[in-house]
């Protein structure tokens, strides 16, 4: 699918083949069911995306909401994007070793980690992961790779 012009989460889901509408969705209820409180289920980016709102923290780089996760049905593949696993090498390898515990491939680049069906993830720990940051500690995580940034 290219980049959805939808504007609500449902019908984003509605416009999806019923097959990849049931993928979708349940690791959107995976998301869901380990979100903190804070983090603002929205569509954004042409995906359906978990951010903390510019009313929380609104000096954002791009003035857009901070993205914390995002989760899309791309053409051959689908995407969940895990910011706080990109900014925390901690965290990172947390999902490295859980891939490898139960004898997964990894198929990620910064953030985005790719897979083409539900058996390709382990889901507990992708649920620890998202659980696992609070919108104040993204917020802490992502101000300092500002301050790098700036630095460099």
């Amino acid at each position: 699918m290219a980049k959805s012009t939808a504007t609500t989460v449902q019908a984003y889901l509605d416009e999806l083949p019923e097959d990849r509408r049931a993928v979708l969705s349940t690791v959107r209820e995976t998301i869901l069911r380990h979100l903190p409180d804070g983090y603002q289920e929205t569509m954004n980016w042409g995906m359906i995306a978990y951010e903390i709102p510019l009313s929380r923290y609104p000096t954002t780089y791009n003035r857009q909401p901070l993205s914390y996760v995002a989760l899309a049905a791309q053409k051959n593949y689908y995407a969940l994007y895990l910011s706080n696993v990109y900014g925390d090498a901690e965290q990172e390898a947390r999902l490295k070793a859980a891939f490898a515990q139960a004898g997964k491939k990894l198929d990620m680049g910064k953030s985005c980690l790719r897979f083409r069906a539900l058996a390709d993830v382990p889901w507990e720990a992708i649920g620890e992961i998202v659980a696992g940051t609070t919108p104040d500690d993204y917020i802490k995580q992502y101000e300092a790779a500002q301050q790098s940034r700036q630095r460099a």
